[in-house]
């Protein structure tokens, strides 16, 4: 996009164009069929982007580009289905597509008009190709706000964001007094979607009440949670909505420059949010004197290294500075004394991907969405041991069960259900009773849990909770900056005794310990790393005491994970004496002669990597 646009009325004739050219596109009115594919890093992984280019090469081939495109867009969500591939105006949805189906679609689909049901996904319960996307029931109980616009626009075309809602809440608070703007947001009871939960306009009033020559706006999009991937796909989808968001938040606490703080580990979100900073420099949306108005800001990037600390407030703050990611003692708090030591909002992806939205509808229509204290939708991503992995977004009061069972389609196998781990390593594990909780703040963190970021990893009874406990334990260790002692030396001891507990070297003395340790590192660490980092020992030790009892007393790990407490037995009546298990063990434990005698393991051999069990054909060969 090319003009330069220097008046609200010529923004609004911009959209309005944009948003017929994209409704013509999804219905149809242009004539033309439109093929679009999911961008996001997971689908690309899968050959997304050579699925594009092969579907371009027979759409050259074949003539059809009068009558055909072929696009790339943000993240479907159901990433253990991806690729995706979407047709308009029809509104069919391909899954699990392969670069080796692209003359497929082209022949039968694009020339022939035939629906390709091999391709279409289909319901594990009634076995029934399902066509459209919303009839999926991953989808069914979603509600997309933060991910407006994923999966349907180009995050890489300014034009098309513009086509789905892009800029008109800017139009509007530059009508409005800053104070109005704030108000907007405190109305809608928005939270911070980071972790802490802390209500936005409050943050944005504090900014806007100090006196200074320069405040700035940081987007905090240094996701470091094991299994989350929210951020990533937000910035990914429509940076567009998120960099908006950040306008909206300067211009009400009066900020001229924003920064977006994003792990160096996202090429892709970097890639398309510098694009669309690029796109709206050039077109004159960032810069001075947007539309004409006294209104001037300008956005910026710089990469994090991927330091998890330094998702803290302030120890992003240290980071973008130059300095070593460490976090500060406070007060004063950022929105007082922030970046070079101004004030600053420190909001996440997620958080400022609302905002627009809060105000095209307003803040009171908002509130309506969620529950009293929690308002508005939240992103998971979910993952771990459930049918549907992928990048949920729903109402926050949605149960626990209805997140892992009616969306994410229940637990592989048939297994049992076990326990959710909310709040990634500052969180905790919430088990089946409590599945019918409500997922907001506080009900979460009443619980033992915590909203966190947004990742939710589901546990069946395969797992061992005390591993899953020492597994966050070693996460957060080698991420603890080591600034303050409590969290440099507590994990450290707290990580030690997890470890001797799953060699089978703990003692009740440890268990005790442990505790005590744990209750000393949240009371007395400096930043919430260290706070959060004995959540996972108390959800663990809490619902799942007796596990912990049985590793220091029976010496057993009654999930046969830990593996100095698991053996692997061959049961001689289901011994085929084929000798397959023999010529697969790595350390030659398995003794025995073909066709004459079962073989057997010798324990004191045996390094228990499992590789005798994944060769056995006749499950003869189990853990104990």
């Amino acid at each position: 996009m090319a003009d330069i646009i220097k008046n609200v009325e010529q923004l609004q004739n911009k959209i309005k164009h944009c948003t017929e050219c994209l409704n013509n596109k999804i219905n149809g009115k242009d004539g033309k069929r439109h093929i679009v594919v999911c961008g996001g890093t997971g689908c690309l992984s899968s050959d997304s982007k050579e699925i594009v280019e092969t579907l371009q090469k027979l759409i050259d081939e074949n003539n059809l580009n009068d009558k055909v495109t072929v696009n790339m867009v943000g993240c479907f969500g159901f990433c253990s289905q991806g690729p995706f591939v979407k047709i308009y105006p029809e509104d069919r949805l391909y899954h699990a597509v392969k670069v080796s189906d692209c003359e497929k679609i082209i022949q039968e689909d694009i020339l022939n008009g035939n629906c390709i049901e091999e391709l279409l996904y289909e319901d594990p319960q009634t076995h029934e190709k399902v066509e459209k996307q919303d009839d999926i029931n991953f989808y069914k109980k979603q509600m997309r706000i933060a991910l407006h616009g994923c999966s349907l626009i180009n995050p890489e075309v300014l034009d098309e964001a513009m086509g789905y809602d892009a800029f008109k809440a800017l139009i509007k608070v530059l009508t409005m007094d800053r104070q109005a703007v704030i108000d907007e947001i405190l109305a809608s009871g928005l939270r911070g979607r980071g972790g802490g939960g802390f209500p936005t306009g409050r943050k944005w009033q504090f900014a806007y009440d100090q006196q200074s020559d320069e405040k700035y706006v940081i987007c905090n999009g240094d996701e470091g949670d094991p299994g989350a991937f929210m951020d990533r796909s937000i910035l990914e989808g429509n940076p567009v909505s998120v960099i908006e968001g950040m306008m909206i938040a300067g211009y009400a606490i009066g900020a001229k420059n924003g920064y977006f703080y994003v792990r160096a580990e996202y090429p892709i979100a970097v890639k398309r949010l510098q694009i669309a900073i690029d796109e709206m420099r050039a077109c004159g949306l960032l810069g001075k004197n947007i539309l004409g108005s006294d209104f001037s800001f300008d956005c910026h990037i710089r990469l994090g290294a991927g330091a998890f600390v330094c998702g803290e407030e302030t120890a992003l703050l240290n980071s973008i500075e130059g300095k070593r990611g460490m976090p500060r003692p406070r007060p004063p708090f950022p929105a007082v004394k922030g970046l070079w030591g101004k004030p600053s909002i420190i909001n996440n992806v997620e958080t400022l991907a609302d905002v627009p939205y809060i105000i095209r509808i307003g803040g009171k229509e908002f509130a309506k969405i969620g529950t009293e204290k929690s308002k508005g939708t939240k992103v998971f991503a979910l993952g771990g041991k459930v049918n549907n992995v992928g990048l949920v977004e729903v109402p926050m009061g949605t149960t626990l069960r209805e997140l892992i069972f009616d969306i994410g389609g229940g637990i592989p196998n048939n297994k049992h259900f076990k326990a959710i781990q909310t709040g990634g390593p500052s969180g905790g594990c919430l088990t089946e009773k409590d599945l019918d909780v409500p997922i907001d703040y506080d009900s979460l963190i009443a619980r033992g849990s915590m909203m966190g970021s947004g990742g939710a990893i589901v546990m069946d009874e395969d797992n061992c909770m005390v591993d899953v406990a020492k597994f966050y334990l070693e996460f957060i260790c080698d991420e603890s900056c080591g600034k303050c002692s409590p969290c440099r030396i507590g994990t450290k001891r707290m990580l030690e005794i997890l470890t001797k507990i799953t060699k089978g070297k703990g003692t009740l003395q440890d268990l005790d310990d442990l505790y005590d340790l744990a209750t000393t590192t949240k009371n007395n660490s400096l930043c919430g790393l260290g706070q959060t980092a004995a959540n996972p020992v108390f959800s663990t030790m809490a619902n799942f005491k007796d596990e912990y009892v049985a590793h220091v007393t029976d010496k057993v790990c009654k999930a046969h994970v830990c593996k100095a407490m698991t053996s692997y037995v061959i049961d001689p009546n289901k011994c085929k004496k084929c000798s397959l298990c023999s010529r697969n063990c790595p350390v030659s434990a398995i003794s025995g002669e073909v066709g004459k005698t079962p073989y057997v393991i010798d324990q004191s051999k045996c390094i228990k990597c499992g590789a005798c069990m994944s060769s056995c054909r006749f499950g003869a060969i189990s853990k104990r």
